[in-house]
Order: structure tokens, then C-alpha cells, then sequence
């Protein structure tokens, strides 16, 4: 079986306001397509409730990195009180999304992923040793890569959410309708 590391333990991004959701979507997968990432779906589910619409989605993308290790970023997305407005901006009705966003991003490594190591007990002591020993510096450059990755991934994300934030500034309620 894989030895699967966590580098990257529950990082956070929270944002509350106005956004793009479709537009949103469309960045992280072309940040993973330009990275090389396969892109899983874990999960995606939607709820209607009174408030607003609560949104889950679960994304587990992953990138070969050798014959021996991959880098996998667990990252899920949920919205709180989603709802569809229609705002007003330099005298045009602009469709948007408001919500309340909590994003958790995990960074894991994982080696020996073809389970090529673990036939006989022979090789899983010869894996040990190889790890220990003479991958140890490789493996630290993968983190390093990973970490880098995460850092980039959520630095876009953020920068794209605080693009609403300044371009609409602060609004109350009664500036917005609902669709």
C-alpha cells in the first residue's frame, strides 16, 4: 500500500461577499490544467435551504512527479448562504453569487502509489531503507514543490476573491435584489 504524507494540514481561505462562482470554478481548473494536475471529483453536492443554497464540493487533483512519488491537494470548497443577485456597476445589472466560502487546502505526498514496493517483505525493508537513506533528498524537494504548489493555488484564489472584494466594495443589503 502507498505511504501517503500530509505536508499541508488544513490551510485555510474564508471569504464572505460577492463572486463569480462560474468564474471561480473556471480559475482553479485552469490552475490545475496549467500545472499538470488529473483532476478528481470527490464530491459535489448542493442543498436548498431556507437561507440560501449550501454547496459542497470536494476536489482531490493529483500530479505524477516520478515512477515513485505524487503530490495530491485535497481541497474542499463549501458555501454557506449561496444565493444569485443581480448588482448594479457603472450603470449595468451584473448577474453575481453571494456567499459565505470556507476552503480548507490538504497537500499530501505519496510514494510508492503503484504498490510495486509491498509484494514481498524483502522489498518492503529494502523501501524502508531506500527512504531513510538515499531518497530522503528527493523527497524533501518534492515537498518543497508541493508546499509551493498549495501556497500558489490558494494565493490565486485568494487574489481572484479580494477582486470582488475591492471592485464592488462594501454593500448592504438593499443595494442588492435578489433574481
Amino acid at each position: 500500500m502507498a505511504e501517503r504524507r500530509l505536508v499541508i494540514d488544513h490551510m485555510r481561505l474564508k471569504y464572505d461577499g460577492l463572486f463569480n462562482a462560474h468564474e471561480l470554478y473556471k480559475l482553479i481548473d485552469n490552475w490545475l490544467r496549467e500545472k499538470a494536475f488529473d483532476k478528481r471529483e470527490l464530491r459535489n453536492e448542493e442543498q436548498v435551504r431556507a437561507e440560501g443554497k449550501y454547496i459542497e464540493l470536494v476536489l482531490m487533483p493529483w500530479k505524477k512527479i516520478s515512477d515513485y512519488a505524487r503530490h495530491v491537494i485535497r481541497l474542499e470548497i463549501r458555501m454557506h448562504k449561496f444565493k444569485e443577485v443581480v448588482v448594479e456597476k457603472d450603470g449595468q445589472r451584473v448577474k453575481m453569487n453571494q456567499a459565505k466560502i470556507d476552503m480548507i487546502f490538504d497537500g499530501y505526498l505519496d510514494t510508492d502509489y503503484e504498490d510495486r514496493w509491498e509484494s514481498k517483505p524483502f522489498y518492503f525493508f529494502m523501501r524502508s531503507l531506500f527512504d531513510k537513506f538515499i531518497y530522503r533528498t528527493y523527497s524533501t524537494q518534492f515537498e518543497e514543490l508541493l508546499v509551493e504548489n498549495v501556497h500558489q493555488l490558494h494565493t490565486a484564489i485568494k487574489s481572484f476573491l479580494n477582486l470582488y472584494k475591492y471592485e464592488f466594495g462594501p454593500m448592504t443589503v438593499p443595494e442588492m435584489t435578489k433574481l
